[in-house]
């Protein structure tokens, strides 16, 4: 236990900086999928809105102190498998993202 602490300001649709104890780091995505960046590394999110179920693959630099530790970890081959999933889903996202955000763009210089 502990005290915790985290203010996270939207910027726009989909991108969001978060501020914790921990340090800054920067989200993007939508509601059901999201990356976030930050000083513990790369954190891909990916899940069913609504049901509190969801995939978590984190890259970079971890302690494992928050970390719950399998009994039986996944083979390599199957994580990587699962890993791979879960980037091109975030690469999808990234560019339905981006692809929104110009199309908000050029609405609004109308």
């Amino acid at each position: 236990m502990g005290l915790r602490f985290y203010k996270r300001v939207h910027l726009f649709p989909g991108v969001s900086v978060n501020v914790s104890r921990s340090g800054p780091s920067l989200t993007v995505g939508v509601r059901g999928a999201h990356l976030t960046v930050g000083r513990t590394g790369v954190t891909r999110t990916v899940g069913l809105p609504g049901t509190g179920i969801y995939y978590t693959s984190h890259r970079g630099y971890h302690s494992g102190f928050h970390s719950a530790h399998s009994a039986t970890p996944l083979p390599e081959s199957e994580q990587a498998s699962a890993d791979r999933r879960a980037e091109r889903m975030v690469g999808i996202l990234a560019m339905v993202i981006v692809g929104l955000v110009v199309m908000l763009i050029v609405a609004l210089s109308k």
